[in-house]
């Protein structure tokens, strides 16, 4: 089965791969032509060859463990998406063979919904839309993974209510086996700890780029330094969020955090990994954040019910001359929609309880 996947030439700034096999030239190889196999030439048993027996996968809207599980799941897509295209933004890496590759891998799906899915009735309706898989990968296979996807767009793109999908979710128990509540509140806590202190920007931002994103990130979304967003983004900076036009210019850019923030106003920003990678259009850093906080404000998602939030979120970067020029931010709103409105349901059946 021939196709561009299986010709990806390799990185110019390529790393060792001892432990893969060798018909992989590179992590970004690597990861594309697994990716392909497994969705378009649609050998999911190929998930048992590159996904750890035990490999967790982290998204709002459940917990997956093991290579069985994501066989099962990529099964149930597939299903209600027979159709389905992966092409590869990017991919941005980093790590080593050792100690595991990292790797930011932004896609854009296409797709039509031609059979039965959590979404219900096929619609044979198209839709496209953002999706980025962090992965860890060591020794030929994948061992961890983190899944964010605009499933808010696609939701609306195949003619059905967010808010109505969001309420019926609600209503189903979160796991049997009690591991995704407990990862919930576990990641919860954990971001909750997260200080408030400003972080030092780096003299010069465009020789250490990780580190200046690190800091505005630090500094934006727990210092809560809003007018930060001037030294991180361009004044015609872009920004592309999850289910949302997009933010054009720093001001735009700027309200788009005012949104989350009045929203969710004790909100606290993890930044879990950066990586970078140089091109001819400029450098590009890929950002696994999560957010934590309560829902106390009324920005987004109705009226305040104070309940726990957490977002796991990626962003892609490309900066020129220090700045960000234009950003790609993925999370799951409608996981977090869902989440608002299980906290509005326990509060009805508490009402009437008492």
């Amino acid at each position: 089965m021939k196709n561009h996947y299986d010709s990806a030439p390799p990185s110019a700034d390529s790393g060792s791969m001892k432990g893969f096999d060798p018909e992989f030239t590179d992590i970004v190889d690597y990861i594309l032509r697994i990716t392909y196999r497994i969705w378009e030439g649609k050998q999911t048993g190929l998930c048992h060859d590159y996904y750890s027996h035990d490999c967790p996968v982290y998204t709002l809207a459940g917990y997956v463990e093991g290579a069985e599980q994501v066989t099962q799941n990529t099964l149930r897509t597939l299903s209600g998406f027979p159709d389905r295209t992966l092409h590869a933004d990017n991919i941005i890496w980093g790590g080593n063979d050792e100690q595991g590759y990292h790797t930011s891998h932004r896609i854009s799906t296409n797709m039509t919904n031609l059979g039965p899915s959590e979404f219900g009735e096929p619609t044979g309706l198209a839709a496209q839309i953002q999706v980025i898989a962090h992965c860890i990968c060591r020794g030929n296979r994948i061992i961890e993974e983190w899944l964010v996807r605009d499933n808010y767009s696609l939701a609306q793109q195949l003619g059905v209510d967010p808010q109505d999908y969001a309420r019926q979710q609600a209503r189903r128990p979160l796991d049997e086996s009690g591991r995704f509540a407990q990862w919930l509140g576990e990641e919860i806590e954990r971001v909750g700890r997260q200080d408030c202190e400003r972080a030092p920007y780096p003299a010069e931002p465009s020789a250490a780029i990780e580190a200046f994103i690190g800091a505005a990130l630090q500094n934006i979304w727990n210092a809560r330094m809003l007018g930060d967003c001037n030294l991180l983004y361009a004044e015609n900076a872009r920004l592309h969020a999850s289910a949302r036009p997009d933010y054009d210019g720093v001001d735009n850019i700027t309200r788009f955090y005012l949104e989350l923030l009045g929203s969710i106003p004790d909100a606290r920003v993890s930044v879990d990994y950066l990586c970078s990678k140089s091109m001819l259009e400029g450098s590009h850093v890929a950002a696994r954040w999560t957010l934590a906080g309560h829902h106390t404000g009324s920005s987004l998602w109705g009226d305040p019910t104070g309940a726990p939030l957490l977002i796991i979120g990626e962003s892609h970067y490309r900066l020129e001359d220090g700045k960000v020029m234009e950003e790609w931010l993925v999370f799951d709103e409608l996981a977090v929609l869902t989440q608002v409105e299980r906290a509005r349901i326990s509060s009805v059946i508490s009402s009437e309880e008492n």
